[in-house]
């Protein structure tokens, strides 16, 4: 059976369509597998060879291959549901009601692009928080941490104009709050809610130009800023890990070969050279099958708990967008309450612009601030603790808003306890 088999993998594996489509031998030996890494579109983004602990789960935690796929997930689905729905308030709302009682499967690629949507930003914002944690920011990788706190912007972003599309009470209210705090920006605010509109209420002009940017101008920004964002994982040295001892003799330069050993690499492969070198470090692994197989694992994992979710909850919809009946209260979408919440502390201006402008600003400058080496690799090292102590308190705080947001306020923004009897948005 098993010299069949071989027969038969050989003769496939020597065959001019297997040649034409992949261009190098079965992955099964060390040339043949850094190939199958560098000759894939989808693959060559990964380094030929990782450290082990990057395919340990409880580091990295899988977040950013997460929501790579929940960004793929959203593009399958949302391209479902463009042939099924026009964007105007004439027929955004029954278009919804289409897919909830016409289309073959339409509820379910609803609920999938939906709580996929916000797993999405849930996603970016733990791998973020991960990245923190683990000190993965500090040099060489400060670049690309500036770049995952715009990813997160944009994530909000495209989650955001998503929100407006069923048109129905919900959809429509929490973007004209969201809207109206944009507008509370002195000089300018007016002007972004004008242009975020399309003029000064939330209708025709407003779903096409949400519309247009949920479907393509941020989707583009996405795939753009994704595609730059792995390709400096990789140039920066790869996933950040502890500090690798340096054989006797041996200089950091030498274990890890500045940029141009992607080169190198390249040219040891295509002479039938190892890639590990004695100067190399010993703590590694071939990408594929080790972390390949992984992600795939973890993928597939991901995508049948998503299903189930989609089959047993259904995304919300509420009666058509009326203008005219304002629900009391009228609430964000679930990232912004935190920022509502703080506006019925302070004055919008403070409150919702100021403090989140500061936020943002202080993620952007921390890597060039916070120069100290050590910790890299670590979660909650403890040279980092003060640092550490304060973002979690930042987080948690962000969390708590939200959930009094969610479930603490009732009608006319009055506190209620979760287990009192009101109306929920």
């Amino acid at each position: 059976m098993s010299t069949d088999f071989n027969r038969w993998k050989t003769k496939v594996v020597e065959s001019r369509v297997w040649k034409s489509i992949f261009r190098h031998g079965y992955p099964d030996t060390e040339t043949n597998r850094a190939l199958a890494i560098m000759s894939n579109l989808f693959l060559h983004l990964h380094p030929v060879k990782v450290r082990r602990h990057a395919l340990k789960y409880n580091y990295t935690l899988g977040l950013g291959g997460l929501a790579l796929l929940l960004f793929a997930i959203e593009a399958i689905t949302g391209a479902f549901l463009m042939f099924y729905y026009t964007p105007s308030v004439e027929r955004a709302f029954l278009d919804m009601k289409d897919l909830e009682f016409a289309v073959f499967f339409g509820v379910l690629m609803r609920n999938l692009h939906r709580w996929s949507a916000h797993g999405m930003v849930a996603v970016v914002f733990l791998h973020l928080c991960r990245v923190f944690y683990t000190a993965a920011y500090k040099a060489p990788r400060e670049f690309n941490w500036v770049l995952g706190v715009f990813l997160f912007i944009v994530t909000l972003a495209f989650s955001y104009t998503g929100y407006l599309l069923p048109w129905d009470q919900l959809s429509y209210w929490g973007v004209t709050v969201g809207t109206g705090i944009a507008g509370s920006v002195p000089k300018i605010g007016k002007t972004i809610s004008f242009l975020l509109l399309g003029g000064n209420i939330t209708g025709q002009n407003a779903l096409l130009r949400f519309y247009v940017l949920h479907c393509f101008v941020l989707p583009m920004a996405v795939c753009v800023m994704m595609g730059i964002h792995f390709w400096r994982i990789r140039k920066d040295g790869g996933i950040s890990g502890p500090p690798v001892e340096e054989p006797e003799g041996a200089s950091s330069q030498e274990i890890f070969p500045a940029t141009p050993e992607k080169k190198y690499a390249l040219m040891s492969v295509m002479k039938g050279k190892s890639l590990l070198t004695d100067k190399e470090p010993e703590d590694t692994e071939s990408t594929f099958p080790h972390l390949v197989s992984k992600e795939l694992t973890f993928g597939i994992l991901a995508v049948v708990g998503l299903l189930a979710i989609s089959y047993f909850f259904n995304a919300p919809l509420e009666e058509v967008a009326n203008p005219e009946k304002t629900p009391s209260p009228a609430k964000a979408p679930w990232y912004f309450l935190w920022i509502q919440e703080m506006i019925s502390w302070a004055p919008p201006f403070w409150s919702g612009v100021v403090i989140p402008g500061l936020v943002v600003i202080a993620l952007i400058v921390l890597p060039y601030v916070d120069r100290d080496p050590r910790g890299v690799g670590v979660w909650f090292a403890p040279e980092r603790r003060r640092i550490v102590t304060i973002f979690t308190l930042g987080v948690l705080f962000v969390v708590l808003l939200i959930l009094v947001g969610e479930y603490c306020r009732g009608p006319g923004w009055v506190w209620y306890w979760p287990w009192e009897h009101w109306t929920p948005h």
